[in-house]
């Protein structure tokens, strides 16, 4: 059984203008999210800033919503790192705090060989007991992983079970699900692609879209899942200028302006991510009023 089906917002972590987690906004944000129908929290992945965190924090922000969300919905924290022993402690300390399920980023910068790759999560994958999920970004990484790996680590590794697919590349995903044989557990890394991904038997979405408009994200696959394809369609078109908006700028740039013009007060972004440009938040603003949100 896939560890969520539906859509899973890739939840952002609110800072203080002094830098520091801001835990009682973060339960806010946790709390808005459940309320409006999210089917997954994943927690310390691009989204919430986990690059700039130090480990302690990394794990105490896991530790903090995995207690929040108490077993409403499930929890996925992300442990990734390009160092396969950090990317180890990460993730049997998350464990520990009674996460349902891991997200682990392809080792960036370091460039591995396919046969790294496998390596790297195999040996990840075999420290835990929980599901693991590949989260495939090579626009971030500098590394792809094949459709031939994800299926090979999904076979060979009984709690690897699926992949974030953020490539965006539509043939290679085609090919991914074509050779998994109902192995691979796929989720939608774009926002903009949902739909198709759910075309293909995907099982739903990790999503930045959800963290301004989680109903509305929820209902794009509960509606193609119940047969509504139409509908379903409908609601992803219409939010595709929302995406647009939502990654003029590097993520969570964005996110977490609309967030903060929607008074959830998502605080500041930690360096090297600065505030986004006046045009672009003007621009963000007009289209989240056009779609309903502000």
């Amino acid at each position: 059984m896939a560890v969520f089906t539906g859509a899973g917002v890739a939840i952002v972590t609110p800072f203080k203008e002094n830098g520091e987690v801001n835990y009682e906004k973060f339960a806010e944000l946790i709390e808005f999210q459940i309320e409006n129908e999210t089917d997954a929290i994943i927690v310390c992945g691009t989204t919430g800033e986990s690059s700039t965190l130090t480990h302690e924090e990394h794990l105490d922000v896991i530790r903090y919503c995995a207690e929040k969300v108490a077993g409403r919905i499930p929890v996925i924290a992300g442990t990734g790192s390009n160092c396969t022993e950090t990317a180890v402690y990460l993730s049997t300390e998350a464990e520990k705090y009674g996460v349902d399920g891991l997200l682990i980023v392809t080792p960036y910068y370091n460039k591995a060989k396919q046969k790294g790759l496998y390596a790297h999560y195999k040996t990840i994958a075999e420290s835990v007991k929980i599901p693991c999920i590949i989260y495939n970004v090579p626009s971030r990484t500098g590394c792809n992983v094949e459709p031939e790996t994800i299926v090979r680590l999904c076979t060979d590794i009984p709690n690897i079970v699926g992949v974030k697919e953020a490539s965006g590349n539509i043939s290679q995903i085609v090919k991914l699900m074509a050779l998994a044989d109902g192995r691979v557990d796929l989720y939608s890394g774009n926002d903009d692609q949902i739909v198709p991904l759910l075309s293909l038997g995907g099982k739903g979405v990790i999503s930045v879209l959800s963290n301004v408009a989680p109903k509305q994200t929820h209902d794009i696959c509960a509606r193609f899942f119940a047969g509504d394809v139409e509908g379903s369609c409908r609601e992803q078109l219409r939010a595709i200028p929302l995406c647009k908006a939502l990654f003029c700028e590097v993520n969570p740039i964005p996110v977490k302006k609309a967030l903060n013009l929607m008074g959830m007060e998502a605080g500041v972004l930690r360096m090297p991510l600065t505030e986004m440009e006046e045009e672009n938040a003007l621009k963000l603003e007009k289209v989240m009023k056009e779609y309903g949100i502000l």
